[in-house]
């Protein structure tokens, strides 16, 4: 899922169009339009059947209103983290440039990934369970791979072996 303006540009969580109106759990004025989108298949008899190349999807329907009062944690929750089931290939040079794929859920609001601190390149969101990320040069060993999301960092401790 993802959140968007009406003219389509994609809201981050820092980003996200409000005021506070309170203070513990505080309850925030939503300024402007805000979409969520979901893939067109999604709730059909035959899931993954659709040829929506959109990774958050191409349905787009309007889920806070300009002036509607939220809690934060309502929105909160719309960012889930970032959760890694596998890295493939899990082993590359030290001179990077391996296409790594990396599967798991959530992983449609990564903005970088980063190999033991250094960022991989030609990051490729293909959708909210897969996407690709080419290594960059580390020296030999086990490192950390680490995914940037408006959530936090998700890190798979070991995840990429430099040879």
């Amino acid at each position: 899922m993802g959140l968007y303006k009406a003219d389509g540009s994609r809201i981050t969580k820092s980003a996200f169009p409000s005021t506070t109106a309170g203070i513990t759990d505080p309850e925030v004025i939503v300024t402007q339009d805000v979409y969520a989108t979901r893939h067109s298949d999604e709730g059909s008899y035959y899931p993954g059947t659709s040829n929506d190349s959109k990774p958050e999807g191409s349905v787009k329907t309007l889920a806070f209103k300009a002036g509607q009062v939220v809690r934060q944690s309502a929105i909160n929750a719309l960012y889930p983290a970032a959760v890694i089931d596998s890295i493939s290939p899990a082993t590359g040079g030290v001179a990077g440039g391996t296409v790594v794929t990396i599967t798991g859920k959530n992983l449609d609001g990564v903005t970088s990934v980063t190999f033991n601190g250094v960022a991989g390149t030609a990051l490729n969101v293909v959708s909210a369970t897969k996407l690709t990320v080419t290594t960059p040069a580390v020296a030999a060993g086990v490192r950390d791979v680490v995914l940037v999301d408006d959530a936090g960092n998700t890190t798979k401790t070991g995840g990429f072996t430099y040879a």
